[in-house]
């Protein structure tokens, strides 16, 4: 369990940095280009990793359904509108309202999806994560 959690955190820093990297290239180009480039260098760097320790074509993606694949078109959109929204509200905030849409969004699926587990902790955490937020974002020093 230890392992995974520490995959999450870096995860986590990673997309971080990302958001950081990407923000400052669209600073320099656009959105949208910063966007491009960041899909066309991920691609030639997953296509390499694969080739280089294998499973780049493992899988059945013909069984796949076909909603599967929104997860393209839903991640270009991600990192746009990312590298849009740091250069205009800062980096930390950015962080900030993404965290935001995704813990409420996972509540929300899990609940739509029968996930096992105690719904109304879920609830009050997210409720106490977003509340932490609020706080942080509202304090002036």
């Amino acid at each position: 369990m230890i392992g995974f959690a520490a995959l999450a955190i870096l995860a986590g820093v990673l997309v971080s940095l990302s958001r950081q990297i990407n923000g400052r290239l669209a600073i320099s180009t656009s959105a949208m280009e910063s966007s491009f480039w960041n899909h066309i260098v991920g691609l030639v760097f997953i296509t390499v990793v694969a080739l280089l320790i294998g499973g780049l074509f493992a899988g059945q993606p013909q069984e796949a359904p076909w909603w599967a694949y929104l997860g393209g078109p839903v991640g270009v959109i991600f990192i746009a509108a990312g590298s849009w929204l740091i250069a205009r509200i800062g980096a930390a905030q950015t962080a900030l309202l993404i965290i935001a849409g995704q813990m409420v969004f996972g509540v929300v699926l899990d609940i739509a999806m029968g996930a096992p587990g105690n719904t109304l902790a879920r609830i009050i955490g997210v409720a106490l994560i977003l509340a932490g937020m609020w706080v942080a974002r509202s304090s002036k020093p």
